[in-house]
């Protein structure tokens, strides 16, 4: 099968694998329909992360079952499932608990930008559409395997802070109220416009540097809690900000699976359409250029199909 790996920064090859086949009685393959290039991928991309040479990349997919091993009981052959990017059983006590994502039997989607990928703890990390969705369906399905929505939890004002136009226009499309182009000194003043003075209620660091870690705890109100969606780089946490301001900092691996029979529903009904968020479909073929398009910013995500 094709499958894409990395082996230096900016070095990005579709190679011939094996096709993976069951090991354990956990597992399932699936056969990739749809995948995509992650923002997190473009740190070991840009050397940010280290790279074991020739090692497979991607984590987002969705796909047909190919083959189940004997404790999967669920699910069968052809059945179109979501696999959520952190494997889990979803019955341990951080299961039970919500925190999917940190499964005492862990697993997680490796070389998902591939033909076919493994799933771990497959009973309970998968979870079917009713039956084969429509081809339109697809991203909006694809972007369940690791994005959340906010508008959807309720806040009534939602302020984008990007420069990046396009980025701006799908923030709109998304439910943003406002967007603030500017940085630094002059962006902390346009949120306190817009806040009469109080500051963010919520604040959400979306896999960003160090000044957008300092612009977020420089925007949130006293009491407020700024939550990071990926995993930071370069970061210094203003402690003495946070202590005398009361505000609070949550975040990590994204309890995917928790939130997956919500949102699929949501999805399908025609409540939220995520998959607005890819604006390239690419070949797998072109995986290289799809990787480079987003580093360089032609592309805010690309959409990849075996």
């Amino acid at each position: 099968m094709r499958v894409t790996t990395i082996h230096a920064p900016r070095d990005i090859r579709l190679e011939e694998r094996p096709v993976p086949t069951i090991e354990a009685p956990h597992q399932a393959i699936v056969r990739v329909v749809a995948a995509c290039v992650c923002g997190s991928d473009l740190w070991p991309y840009r050397g940010e992360n280290p790279i074991e040479a020739g090692s497979p990349i991607g984590h987002e997919m969705v796909g047909v079952v190919e083959e189940a091993g004997a404790d999967v009981s669920s699910f069968r052959p052809g059945d179109f499932v979501i696999a959520p990017f952190v494997h889990c059983d979803n019955t341990c006590p951080h299961c039970t608990a919500g925190i999917t994502s940190a499964c005492q039997n862990q697993g997680s989607t490796v070389g998902g930008q591939a033909e076919y990928a493994v799933v771990h703890q497959a009973e309970g990390s998968l979870v079917k559409t009713d039956g084969m969705p429509d081809e339109a369906m697809l991203p909006s399905l694809l972007t369940l395997s690791d994005v959340l929505a906010a508008q959807q939890l309720g806040a009534e004002r939602v302020v984008a802070m990007s420069r990046h136009e396009p980025r701006q226009k799908i923030a709109r499309a998304f439910g943003a109220t406002h967007i603030v182009a500017e940085r630094g000194e002059e962006g902390e003043q346009a949120i306190a416009d817009l806040t009469d003075g109080v500051g963010a209620d919520a604040v959400l660091e979306c896999v960003g540097n160090n000044a957008a870690m300092q612009t977020a705890f420089a925007v949130a109100r006293p009491g407020a809690t700024v939550g990071f969606v990926g995993v930071p780089h370069g970061i210094e946490l203003p402690l003495r900000r946070m202590f005398g301001k009361n505000v609070g900092l949550a975040g990590g691996v994204a309890p995917v699976r928790t939130y997956l029979p919500d949102l699929l529903e949501r999805v399908t009904s025609g409540a939220i359409d995520p998959g607005m968020v890819f604006d390239s479909t690419m070949p797998l073929d072109d995986v290289a250029e799809a990787y480079r398009a987003m580093d360089e910013r032609r592309a805010i995500k690309v959409l990849l199909r075996p």
